[in-house]
């Protein structure tokens, strides 16, 4: 029973992966996976998408506030890039992750807000750069 548990929890985490992050990236994650990482990478799998961010109390918006709060207060910079972008799927808008980081500002310190203020720029900026080539190419 265990097992499938897991499976189950892997499945669900991975879907709810793809969902936030979009599967380019977990593509890319995936194909990058060695034995030494594989057992990593399931592990996140199962228990970061699959047990964390699936759970139903908290929308995927309300997640993605409080993990970019917690990413930028813990300095954990490729991270909050990540999840900036991952914002495009989860509905948190720009002045959720302001309001997020402004939490950072007084619980965690202003540098590490700061920090996290100029990489939700620059990735927001990039993400406004793609979305219009993309429309041009249309």
């Amino acid at each position: 029973m265990a097992d499938i548990d897991k499976t189950s929890r892997f499945e669900d985490g991975m879907k709810t992966r793809r969902n936030v992050l979009g599967d380019a990236h977990v593509d890319r994650a995936s194909a990058a996976a060695t034995p030494l990482d594989e057992p990593f990478q399931r592990l996140i799998t199962e228990s970061a998408w699959g047990t964390v961010w699936s759970g139903s109390h908290w929308t995927k918006r309300e997640r993605s506030m409080v993990t970019i709060a917690l990413l930028a207060a813990l300095g954990h910079d490729d991270e909050v890039a990540m999840h900036v972008r991952a914002t495009a799927n989860t509905g948190a808008t720009q002045e959720d992750i302001r309001e997020a980081l402004m939490h950072v500002a007084v619980y965690a310190g202003v540098p590490a807000a700061n920090h996290a203020f100029k990489i939700a720029k620059t990735t927001l900026a990039d993400m406004q750069a793609a979305s219009l080539r993309e429309e041009d190419q249309k």
